[in-house]
């Protein structure tokens, strides 16, 4: 989708200390060094037990056209430092501009449940390369992941029942509202009121009329009928606009009369007022009219808590738009997202140094090494995951230590089965993974979350999936920080 709306060359998407750093890299001679970054999250979003992971096909595309251009070099060329002098040397932008990348990325696939300090993307090549592609790589998959997160709660709380997603006309932007709809769709939801996603995503599109078609008509019954005189084949009816259950039976009406005629009224919309009481009531309305096969829609600033609360309340709601809540995250505009180094060495020969970064919060303490994730089943049911350090191996029998905490820990029996998470996507710059249609992701994201059990996917007070170091790595890690913390005494 990128190359459909963005010109080729998106290497400028990044910010400077990238480029900074990178010329750094290079002056000093160190740019071929080899590094392993990985990016991950150290929060689940919505205060949930869970995160869908989303935006790596878009990754995919971005480091396919990953090039320098004359425009882009022109531009890096007019950067000045605070001495007016050029802030990069002619050297260097010609080394830019024969820029071809190399690195191998692995990633975890699109519509994977994942969690807290799991590396959803590892980054291995030369560290001016790996650098460089720290801010894009972030931009790409915090976004899509976390409204691939708030969709896939959303569709819970639907409970089987088909959402819609009708965020553009509240999204961030064209750019925003695409991405959303993307990510929307993964997440669980049907399809979109947006044409152009449809169109770019080939997804299904709905909508019928709003407010000001009503408004137009001297009458609610005469703009129902209008309508259904020029759209038999698509008549939702919105019945708001001045009294909803006589709007309800007004739409009943034009039913009755659609059904004679030969065609189908698809149901009404719900966009105000108490959305349970009037579902019911609405419900009553339609069968009495002999409309059983008729659908109830609502809207109006939904979100899963609201679903869920409506469905408790015994709603008779068929098909649920989401807009706004689900396209801008309302309730949690961030997924945080980071990017840390995990090792580096001096060429290819060399043994890895491990790094692991300080802080006064033990969340933001990084995790040294080469990273995979092995994940652990029992009768189809996820029972945890455990971070371990590709090129040492997973202890056993495997004990997942929490990073928080390493006195929190669980030992996986033998009976478990096991897959590794992260899977090759580039191997020396070339592509050696398909990434799976939007459909297959969208599976893939149905079919993971119930996986879970269903306490971790309950909104208030989930329960905490076990996800953790493996032990060899939280004992690795410990003595780095030990070892760091010595060293800065």
């Amino acid at each position: 989708m990128l190359a459909q709306i963005y010109k080729p060359s998106l290497s400028l998407l990044t910010d400077l200390y990238q480029l900074t750093m990178a010329y750094g890299y290079w002056k000093l001679g160190v740019h071929d060094h080899q590094a392993v970054f990985h990016l991950h999250f150290r929060k689940n979003p919505f205060s949930g037990g869970y995160t869908l992971a989303c935006g790596l096909a878009d990754v995919v595309e971005y480091l396919e056209a990953l090039r320098f251009d004359d425009d882009d070099i022109a531009f890096l060329g007019t950067l000045k430092g605070n001495d007016q002098q050029p802030l990069f040397d002619s050297a260097f932008l010609k080394y830019l501009r024969q820029f071809r990348f190399s690195c191998d990325v692995d990633a975890i696939p699109e519509g994977t449940v994942v969690f807290p300090h799991e590396p959803l993307v590892r980054v291995r090549g030369p560290m001016l390369q790996c650098q460089l592609l720290e801010t894009p790589l972030l931009n790409l998959v915090n976004f899509q992941t976390l409204i691939a997160t708030k969709a896939s709660r959303v569709c819970l709380a639907a409970r089987g029942d088909p959402v819609v997603e009708y965020g553009l006309r509240r999204a961030q932007g064209v750019d925003g509202s695409l991405t959303a709809t993307r990510c929307a769709y993964i997440g669980g939801c049907m399809g979109t009121s947006s044409v152009l996603a449809a169109k770019l995503l080939a997804i299904p599109v709905r909508g019928t009329h709003a407010h000001s078609w009503v408004m137009s008509f001297p009458t609610e019954t005469e703009a129902f009928a209008a309508y259904a005189q020029a759209m038999p084949n698509n008549c939702v009816f919105l019945v708001d606009t001045y009294n909803t259950l006589q709007g309800i039976r007004h739409a009943a009406a034009i039913g009755k009369r659609l059904k004679a005629e030969g065609h189908r009224m698809v149901g009404i919309r719900l966009d105000s007022g108490d959305l349970a009481y009037l579902s019911i009531e609405g419900r009553k309305i339609l069968d009495e009219a002999g409309l059983p096969d008729a659908k109830i829609m609502a809207s109006n600033d939904l979100d899963e808590t609201l679903i869920e609360s409506l469905k408790h309340q015994g709603a008779k709601i068929d098909i649920w738009g989401v807009g706004t809540h689900l396209v801008t995250a309302y309730d949690q505009p961030a997924l945080g997202g980071v990017y840390k180094l995990g090792a580096v060495r001096s060429d290819g020969d060399s043994p890895w140094e491990y790094k692991v970064k300080l802080s006064e919060s033990v969340a933001k303490t990084s995790i040294p090494g080469i990273q995979q994730v092995r994940r652990f089943s029992v009768g189809g049911q996820f029972i945890g995951d455990a971070i371990y350090d590709e090129p040492t191996g997973l202890t056993s029998p495997a004990t997942i230590v929490d990073p928080r905490d390493m006195y929190r820990f669980k030992t996986i029996g033998a009976e478990a089965q096991s897959e590794d998470l992260l899977v090759a996507v580039y191997r020396g710059g070339k592509r050696v993974y398909d990434p799976p249609t939007i459909h297959e992701s969208r599976k893939r994201g149905l079919e993971q979350v119930q996986h879970l059990h269903p306490t971790i996917r309950r909104f208030a007070n989930p329960h905490e999936y076990p996800a953790g170091l493996d032990r060899g790595l939280n004992e690795l890690r410990t003595r780095l920080i030990l070892k760091a913390r010595g060293a800065e005494a």
